[in-house]
């Protein structure tokens, strides 16, 4: 990691620097087409990814990134904030801090999970869950065994997904433990991730995973998710 610095201004001050600029390059346009695609959910400055991305990326290279009380200020200001684009830039700005935060910065993760939650943020906060897992490995079980027994689809979708990334060292009982759990939810997300978590883990362990979906009752769609690729694995 390039090495950063600590911003001069407050969490508020560049938050509002961020807001101008982004609401003055966006296409509004662009913006209802976003919204829509949303079901109306959020609001959007009207930017494409790799433009909000680059504008970001310049942001953090000029006046420096957060850690700590003043990361955890910052992206709550940004998730504050109506456009969709803000709360991403505080997702980017928290991953590439991530490393330098401790143990209890599992806290604001959960946070944000349950905080203006759907797919698009959701989904990125499992891989940087993963990533703080990695970190402290003692959490892992802890949290996702809470995660999955709350009535809060989000938390349930992170703690089925949040291995996507880890390959060989996947805990596979743990990850067979969290889908069985909600095996029966009727929730399109839930039995989506399911699926989605036993492709990736087919990639590396095909066999086991044809076993599992052998042995228990899924979902059509998580059966459906899970084999797309399966017999080419094997």
């Amino acid at each position: 990691m390039k090495k950063t610095f600590t911003p001069e201004i407050s969490p508020e001050q560049y938050l509002q620097l961020i807001t101008d600029r982004f609401v003055s390059a966006g296409d509004p346009f662009r913006a209802e087409q976003q919204s829509a695609y949303m079901k109306h959910q959020f609001d959007y400055c009207g930017l494409g990814a790799p433009q909000w991305m680059a504008m970001a990326k310049d942001f953090f290279a000029t006046h420096g990134m957060y850690t700590g009380k003043q990361l955890e200020q910052f992206v709550r200001l940004c998730y504050d904030q109506e456009y969709r684009e803000i709360q991403y830039v505080g997702l980017d700005m928290m991953q590439r801090m991530l490393p330098h935060q401790n143990k209890s910065w599992i806290r604001v993760l959960e946070k944000c999970i349950i905080t203006n939650s759907w797919w698009d943020t959701v989904d990125w906060l499992a891989k940087l869950v993963g990533m703080h897992f990695k970190r402290f490995p003692e959490l892992q079980h802890e949290y996702a065994c809470k995660w999955i027994e709350t009535d809060h689809m989000w938390l349930q979708r992170v703690a089925i997904i949040h291995q996507l990334m880890y390959k060989e060292a996947t805990d596979e009982k743990l990850l067979f433990e969290m889908i069985r759990k909600v095996a029966d939810s009727k929730e399109f997300f839930l039995r989506k991730a399911c699926g989605w978590a036993l492709r990736q883990h087919a990639r590396v362990y095909p066999a086991q995973v044809r076993s599992f979906l052998k042995k228990n009752t899924l979902s059509g769609l998580t059966v459906r998710e899970a084999t797309k690729h399966l017999d080419r694995m094997e």
